[in-house]
């Protein structure tokens, strides 16, 4: 619970955006009084989508402290009015449930943790000198410089090794600069000596460290190496925790409401960050205004049985909270354009030199069905990412060997996914959790990755009607910051991407109740029903009259938090 009501700033949404609020009883006092005696808001005159199959479309709403208590058409609310009623008049704007958003990195992307950001779009590391330069200046006392932003294809190109355009700027200071997707790190030779990576360290598990022919180190880590330099740098920023506190409270929340979406998961929380103990001081500080389902990183390297105890000691699922603890997040695989997903085939270059050259797992099939079996029945649900074809499939069979049929697992990104696969979803009751908000998902740019894996594998990269078709459970979700957090984005793409397309009220559905399942509170929220809570959303058009490459300019008008206003435009 929020702890509080609806405020009376309802009184003063302007009628410039259409919506008039009518005061049938006493007035509220300030702006931070609370709403009087029945706390009681009604919203008429509208086009509420409910997502509900008993009742699709309905004309108004009645809320009591945060719940449906009604829903229906105007004649049937106005029945129900007293003096002590809050009154928005919709004027025919819609109305729908709240945005779930089951994948995205809301801390990270938030935190002020980097030290500065780089254009991804530039194609000579050699020009990345002058901000990487600016970074050292304005940091002299900083054991470690990290930074974020770039392609990891401007390193493989370069001229010279990366490492030694570092080294150039410091080998006094670390310089760590994570890549745009989070899937390789670039170094210079003193983050390198304070990591313990030298010619002679093999590879962890689920990354790479790039060597030249002589076995030297080049300045590149691939996937979890690098995964592994990260947690070095930040944990020496003074206050690196405040900053993700701070970045939460100021930016990523007020972003998340802006956009209309009330509940979402941390897909992936680094618990030897505290990253689940700043998410629960938010809460305690009752600042959290979304449902969060936190999904505690696993790591590769970490011993099984001492990973599995301090995970099972983190669980937390308290039905009154806003913040669960209840998820896994893992890697099955790495990333297609890096060429760490994990293929059944080879791919068609060789980046890396290494023995096989069909991606790399984070973790075997073998593995992550141990750990299903350990953290399942402590009442975990796993997030496995999983991009390449091979990698689906070994999810699916982990799944399939250890789950005691209890959990609500679900695979993430599912880009490449062989058509035997497609009805195991369905099967095995395991969510495909899509993203698709990127260009890069669209299919006039599918053949980009022609030069990796082959034009046949790319006839249905993220294939959503496929699935669907083979009666799976789908959702739809940003992975933000590597796309936008917009959700308009991603139902405009998903109805767009023939020939694997999703009609609206599918994609509609993946961001609503089908979430909801995956986050364990579909009876609460996912629908505007009777009984459920008033999470909604006002917005600036009905999206189902308008064009559908109309529907990302969408804009949200007001978000509804158990029928408190978090967002008004």
């Amino acid at each position: 619970m929020l702890g509080h009501h609806i405020k009376s700033v309802l009184q003063h949404i302007t009628s410039a955006l259409g919506l008039i609020v009518i005061s049938l009883g006493t007035s509220c006092g300030g702006s931070n009084s609370a709403m009087p005696q029945s706390n009681k808001l009604a919203l008429i005159n509208g086009r509420i989508y409910t997502v509900s199959d008993v009742l699709p479309w309905a004309e108004a709403i009645l809320i009591n402290q945060g719940m449906i208590e009604a829903i229906g058409t105007d004649e049937d609310i106005k029945t129900l009015l007293n003096d002590n009623v809050e009154v928005i008049n919709l004027n025919g704007r819609m109305v729908m449930p709240g945005i779930h958003d089951v994948h995205m990195h809301p801390l990270e992307a938030a935190s002020d943790n980097f030290q500065f950001i780089l254009d991804t779009n530039e194609s000579d590391p050699e020009n990345y000198r002058d901000d990487v330069t600016q970074a050292i200046d304005q940091n002299p006392n900083s054991q470690w410089i990290l930074g974020w932003g770039f392609d990891i294809y401007t390193l493989l190109d370069a001229a010279r090794p990366p490492i030694d355009i570092l080294d150039e700027l410091s080998t006094d200071q670390a310089i760590a600069i994570m890549e745009q997707t989070s899937h390789s790190v670039w170094v210079n030779s003193k983050a390198l000596e304070l990591a313990g990576i030298s010619n002679d360290s093999p590879n962890p598990a689920g990354g790479i460290i790039m060597k030249d022919p002589e076995g030297t180190p080049n300045g590149i880590l691939i996937d979890n190496a690098g995964n592994l330099i990260i947690d070095l740098a930040i944990a020496s920023i003074p206050d690196n925790e405040l900053n993700d506190y701070d970045g939460l409270v100021q930016f990523a929340l007020p972003e998340l409401a802006k956009h209309g979406i009330t509940s979402i998961c941390d897909a992936r929380t680094y618990w030897k960050r505290n990253h689940h103990e700043t998410w629960q001081q938010v809460e305690d500080d009752g600042k959290l205004t979304a449902r969060v389902s936190l999904g505690l990183w696993l790591y590769p390297t970490e011993d099984p049985q001492t990973q599995i105890d301090k995970l099972k000691s983190l669980y937390s699922f308290d039905q009154n909270s806003f913040l669960k603890i209840n998820q896994i997040k893992l890697y099955a695989d790495g990333i297609i354009v890096n060429t760490t997903s994990a293929m059944h085939e080879d791919f068609l270059i060789n980046i890396f030199g290494l023995p096989t050259n069909n991606g790399l797992n984070y973790l075997s099939e073998s593995a992550i069905s141990e750990y299903i079996a350990a953290l399942e029945p402590t009442g975990f649900d796993f997030h496995i990412h999983a991009i390449g074809n091979r990698g689906v499939h070994e999810a699916l069979n982990a799944i399939a060997t250890n789950s005691g049929g209890n959990g609500r697992h679900r695979i993430t990104h599912v880009e490449y996914v062989d058509e035997i696969d497609l009805p195991r979803f369905s099967e095995l009751d395991v969510t495909a959790d899509a993203q698709v908000a990127g260009e890069f998902s669209q299919p006039a740019n599918w053949r980009e990755n022609n030069e990796l894996v082959g034009p046949q594998l790319n006839q249905a990269i993220i294939p959503l009607k496929s699935l669907l078709d083979s009666n799976a459970r789908l959702t739809l979700s940003s992975d933000w910051d590597v796309s936008t957090l917009n959700p308009f984005v991603g139902m405009e793409h998903a109805i767009t991407r023939e020939p694997q397309e999703l009609s609206l009220e599918e994609a509609i559905r993946a961001y609503t109740i089908n979430a909801a399942y995956v986050m364990r509170q579909e009876h609460l929220v996912g629908t505007l029903e009777v009984g459920k809570a008033a999470d909604f959303i006002i917005l600036d058009r009905n999206i189902f009259e308008i064009p559908k490459l109309n529907i990302s300019s969408t804009q949200v008008l007001s978000t509804y938090l158990e029928g408190e206003l978090i967002y008004q435009r």
